[in-house]
């Protein structure tokens, strides 16, 4: 990557052991595609839903050449994202297949629908007469 990682914590205390399980997931990225120019990273617990528990929300915008990807993770429900790890996973699940997809039209593997060729019709030859 040749811009450093970037995390950034909101209404929540930085942690170390979600900072590492960050590093891990991009360094999985990195594996699949090696080309990626940066990645920064939010993760944030708001602070109005405290009735609710701690319900995080992940965004990850990664560069890539002549491109940016982005995945913002809201709770799907209310208690799907009460884990910060299950935030993330699903976060950089998203981020994956978006990454995927990317990385295929790069090298020019999508699919195309094939245009159907279009024949000319021959002439259809006149009937001769028959000697009757």
């Amino acid at each position: 990557m040749q811009v450093p990682l970037q995390i950034t914590f909101r209404n929540m205390d930085p942690s170390l052991a979600v900072e590492n399980a960050v590093r891990d997931k991009v360094h999985k990225l990195e594996r699949f595609y090696d080309r990626i120019m940066g990645c920064r990273i939010v993760v944030e617990a708001p602070h109005r839903q405290h009735h609710k528990g701690n319900l995080f929300h992940v965004r990850v915008d990664l560069t890539v050449p002549d491109d940016e990807l982005v995945v913002s993770r809201e709770p799907a429900n209310q208690h799907s994202h009460e884990d910060v790890y299950v935030a993330l996973r699903d976060a950089f699940e998203a981020l994956m297949r978006q990454l995927k997809e990317y990385a295929r039209r790069r090298r020019g593997e999508v699919k195309r629908h094939e245009v159907p060729a279009v024949a000319e019709a021959e002439p259809i030859p006149a009937a001769e007469p028959s000697g009757v």
